[in-house]
């Protein structure tokens, strides 16, 4: 994890760029946990792009850096650290490389420069009812009909499809392919289409993150299928694994878990604090040594001599892992006052109101992008050779 010189200079200067190029208010925001939706995250895109830094992993000529692979996790790390809203991974992570590797020279010209500077938002249709874990198992179709598609079925769980301008789903063009993974195309479909309808779907925290995507008689050009008619499987297994790499955020855990230390220490208890009891200072410190063998595994990664799809799994499972036991060590610290709910906040800190929202949104981290019990089935068979 020693980084060479050039290295350090170069995360001085991703350092100087957040503190002094992204509003305090949104880093306040994003900080408390009250990032606001859609505008912060639009407003932090478009100042990363306007400097240079919205897709850095992209190919150069579309606006990437040609960054190594330790430059791109500490300009990434540097951001979690800055409470930096992250550009729209729909975006800059997911449909974006699909894109720049399997799409035309159209559908690059005609997309890659509004999803950087996110005048194009994304959505993400893959999730079906009966397809979630096992997402070979999607029954959303595409019948041709001269030069479109005819797009029917149901998404659920698509994140932030309120916004959405456009989505990235997988459809089903063969039934009658000889395996399920056979017959799936991918394609690039309106939101504003005749056909669509976006329902929310409240969450346990309150919130309306995620949504479920009916699309009826939905017409789509088949100038949107990206790559190969039926080969949508190889593309979603590319962008799966770009999510999985970026979804660990070393960072983001060492934020809570830096916040954890500073509430534990200010929260009474005893003739103390929390923070003195053994009990809790030893959880958090093998909190600690998990995040420290997360990063160093992340490093590991960059030096491309280890498994990718494997490594790929390893640091989504641990990542989640430890972004859950992170706010759950938060609403520890709480404890009773986590249930408070739109209180005031002169008698029950806002930290302590948000601890059992943050808590309960966190769970999904175990199961968007493959659920946990997916990775590991990946881990045992890439590394067992079954």
């Amino acid at each position: 994890m020693r980084l060479s010189n050039d290295e350090a200079l170069f995360r001085q200067e991703i350092r100087q760029f957040f503190s002094t190029q992204i509003p305090e208010d949104i880093q306040e925001r994003s900080a408390a946990g009250e990032t606001r939706e859609p505008d912060d995250i639009a407003a932090v895109q478009r100042i990363l792009n306007e400097h240079g830094y919205a897709v850095p992993s992209w190919p150069t000529a579309w606006g990437g850096r040609d960054w190594s692979p330790v430059q791109e996790h500490v300009f990434l790390d540097e951001m979690h650290l800055a409470h930096v809203p992250e550009p729209l991974t729909f975006n800059v992570d997911m449909i974006g490389p699909v894109l720049c590797e399997f799409g035309t020279d159209e559908q690059k010209a005609r997309f890659l420069p509004g999803t950087a500077n996110l005048d194009i938002w994304w959505c993400q249709g893959f999730s079906e009812p009966d397809a979630g874990s096992d997402l070979a198992s999607l029954r959303t179709s595409a019948v041709r009909d001269g030069a479109e598609f005819v797009v029917n079925g149901q998404k659920t769980w698509t994140t932030l499809a309120q916004h959405a301008d456009w989505m990235f789903a997988l459809v089903r063009t063969n039934p009658d392919a000889p395996k399920r993974q056979k017959g799936i195309s991918f394609l690039l479909i309106d939101m504003r289409s005749p056909g669509i309808t976006v329902r929310p779907i409240t969450l346990l925290d309150g919130s309306v993150e995620v949504n479920e995507v009916f699309l009826s008689d939905v017409r789509v050009p088949v100038a949107n299928l990206v790559g190969e008619q039926d080969h949508g499987w190889t593309y979603a297994k590319f962008l799966l694994g770009n999510e999985r790499t970026r979804v660990a955020r070393v960072g983001v855990s060492k934020n809570r878990l830096a916040q954890a230390k500073r509430l534990a220490g200010e929260t009474p208890a005893g003739r103390g604090t929390l923070l003195d009891d053994p009990i809790l200072r030893a959880r958090i410190a093998e909190m600690e040594n998990e995040l420290a063998a997360l990063e160093v595994t992340l490093f590991r990664a960059t030096s491309g001599d280890v498994d990718q799809a494997a490594i790929a799994s390893i640091l989504k499972l641990r990542g989640s892992e430890l972004q859950e036991q992170t706010t759950e060590l938060i609403a520890d610290i709480a404890g009773p006052t986590a249930l408070a709910v739109d209180g005031p906040s002169d008698e029950i800190p806002r930290w302590a109101q948000r601890s059992i929202r943050s808590y309960l949104t966190q769970r999904k981290v175990g199961i968007y992008g493959g659920s946990s019990e997916v990775q590991r089935m990946i881990i045992a068979k890439t590394l067992t050779g079954r």
